[in-house]
């Protein structure tokens, strides 16, 4: 059976703790972006070449203003519009997971397919209690990543995915 219609959403939310990890990660991004831009402003104002105005000298700090200024409404609005759209599910003999704020990526994953599942967990991650589920088939196209689970469902869910998939192997030799 087809459907015509648009793609529900998967049943489960990442968890809360996400929007944290991506403002901290946001916010590391923020002061390279705005550190980079200190740097290069104030090398190229003290540099003395011509084709540099003659204001930009004095006033080497309006460029990391601007960068500040034009990057601070991503930084705090991207971890909630994730959350809102960062989405998983384990329905039947599928997984099925839903990512991306500009460009949406759904992701359906048989689980007879599955040939490993992985969680991990970066410095970030461990401290806020999260972790990252990666699950893997023969097909790059076929895999998916699911970001920002409690560590806990991140577990439960890899153990019961790889007993699921011993099984179905085991059912189809």
């Amino acid at each position: 059976m087809t459907s015509t219609g648009p793609l529900r959403d998967p049943a489960n939310r990442v968890s809360p703790k996400a929007v944290r990890l991506w403002l901290l990660e946001a916010l590391v991004a923020f002061v390279f972006f705005v550190g980079g831009s200190v740097i290069v402003a104030q090398w190229v104002g003290g540099s003395g070449w011509s084709w540099v105005p003659g204001w930009f000298a004095g006033n080497w700090w309006v460029l990391p203003a601007v960068v500040g200024v034009l990057t601070t409404p991503f930084l705090v609005a991207e971890p909630f519009v994730r959350y809102a759209v960062h989405r998983w599910e384990l329905s039947g003999d599928v997984v099925y997971a839903r990512s991306g704020f500009l460009t949406r990526e759904w992701v359906f994953v048989p689980v007879s397919r599955i040939q490993t599942v992985d969680k991990g967990q970066g410095w970030m991650e461990r401290m806020l209690g999260l972790a990252t589920l990666e699950i893997r088939t023969a097909s790059h196209a076929g895999s998916s990543t699911i970001k920002g689970l409690d560590f806990a469902v991140a577990a439960g869910l890899a153990e019961q995915l790889a007993h699921r998939a011993e099984a179905l192997r085991d059912d189809a030799t």
